[in-house]
C-alpha cells in the first residue's frame, strides 16, 4: 500500500510539473513580411501565413498549448484556419494536430510523416485519425495561399526521413523545420532515418533557394539569415571532416565520444549548450558516418 501511495504521489507530482510547465509558456509572434509570422512557444517554431484565403500554419508544438496558439493566431487574423503542414513527425511539431484539425485545418505532410504517426506511440496506443495528415506528398508540393505560392520540398534522410522545408516565394521567408537549429548542435534522429550526410545536404538545399535578404525560421532558435545558415553548414562540414578522419585513423566510438578536440571550435561558441551537448553530437556523427 505504501509503495502504491508513493507511486501515485510521484505520478501526481510529475503531471502537475508538466502541466505547470505548459501553463507558464507564452506564445509570442514576430512579423516577417506583410502576411507571414513566426510564433515562439515551447517546441518547434511555428510559421503562420494570414490573408484573405485564410490561415496557413507550419507545425503546432504540444497539445496543451493549442488554445494559446490559436488565441495568438486570432490576434493576427480573424479568417478560418485552412491548412497545417508538419515539417516532420516529432511530437513538439505535431502534438497539436488533433486540436488543429478540430479547429478546421487540413493537415499536410510527407509520406513518411504519416507512416510514422501510424506507428503505435510509446505507451502502445495509436494516434487518433485527426492527428494524421490528410494530404501527403513524396518529393515536392506547391501551395498557393494568400496570393503567394509556397514551395514545399522534401529533403531525404536529414533530421528524419520525412523532413520538409517551406519557402514563401513572395515574402522571401524559409521555414526549415528541424533541419536547422540556430547556434546549436542539431538533433539528428538516426532511429527515424536521419543521417549526417542527409542533414548537410538539407542545409545546402535550403541555401540554394534563398538570398541575403531571406528571413529564416529555424526549427529552434530565433529568426535567422543566410550568413548564419552558412555558418551552421560550415559547422556540420567541419565536424563531419573531423569525425571522418578519426574513423579513418581507427578511432573507436568511445574514443570519438571522449575526444573534445573534434568539436572544440564550436563548443567554445556555445553550440553544445542546447539539447545536444558536445559528447552527444560527436557520438551521433560517429554512428551515422560509420554506418555509411
Amino acid at each position: 500500500m505504501k509503495k502504491l501511495l508513493s507511486l501515485c504521489l510521484i505520478f501526481t507530482i510529475t503531471i502537475g510539473f508538466s502541466q505547470s510547465r505548459f501553463d507558464k509558456v507564452e506564445i509570442k509572434s514576430e512579423k516577417l513580411s506583410d502576411n507571414v509570422y513566426v510564433l515562439f512557444g515551447a517546441g518547434g517554431n511555428i510559421g503562420v501565413s494570414v490573408g484573405d484565403d485564410g490561415v496557413f500554419v507550419i507545425d503546432d508544438q504540444f497539445a496543451p498549448l493549442s488554445e494559446k496558439i490559436l488565441a495568438e493566431i486570432k490576434t493576427l487574423s480573424d479568417k478560418p484556419l485552412k491548412f497545417l503542414v508538419n515539417t516532420h513527425w516529432h511530437g513538439d511539431h505535431t502534438g497539436g494536430n488533433v486540436n488543429m484539425a478540430k479547429a478546421g485545418a487540413t493537415i499536410i505532410a510527407h509520406d513518411n510523416v504519416k507512416a510514422r504517426l501510424l506507428n503505435p506511440r510509446r505507451d502502445g496506443s495509436n494516434n487518433p485519425k485527426e492527428a494524421l495528415p490528410v494530404i501527403t506528398f513524396n518529393d515536392k508540393l506547391s501551395i498557393t495561399i494568400n496570393n503567394e505560392p509556397v514551395a514545399v520540398f522534401h529533403v531525404a534522410n536529414a533530421h528524419t526521413d520525412g523532413d520538409a522545408l517551406l519557402y514563401f516565394t513572395e515574402s522571401n521567408v524559409l521555414h526549415t523545420g528541424d533541419t536547422y537549429f540556430k547556434g546549436r548542435y542539431p538533433y539528428i534522429d538516426l532511429k527515424s532515418g536521419g543521417s549526417v550526410k542527409g542533414y548537410i545536404e538539407a542545409a545546402k538545399r535550403g541555401l540554394m533557394v534563398i538570398d541575403e535578404n531571406t528571413k529564416i525560421i529555424p526549427g529552434h532558435g530565433s529568426v535567422s539569415n543566410k550568413e548564419e545558415y552558412k555558418t551552421f553548414l560550415k559547422m556540420l562540414e567541419t565536424i563531419e571532416a573531423n569525425v571522418s578522419k578519426a574513423i579513418a585513423d581507427g578511432k573507436t566510438e568511445e574514443d570519438v565520444k571522449a575526444d573534445a578536440s573534434i568539436t572544440k571550435q564550436y563548443d567554445d561558441l556555445g553550440y553544445g549548450s542546447g539539447f545536444i551537448n558536445n559528447e552527444r553530437i560527436r557520438l551521433t556523427f560517429y554512428k551515422s558516418l560509420k554506418g555509411e
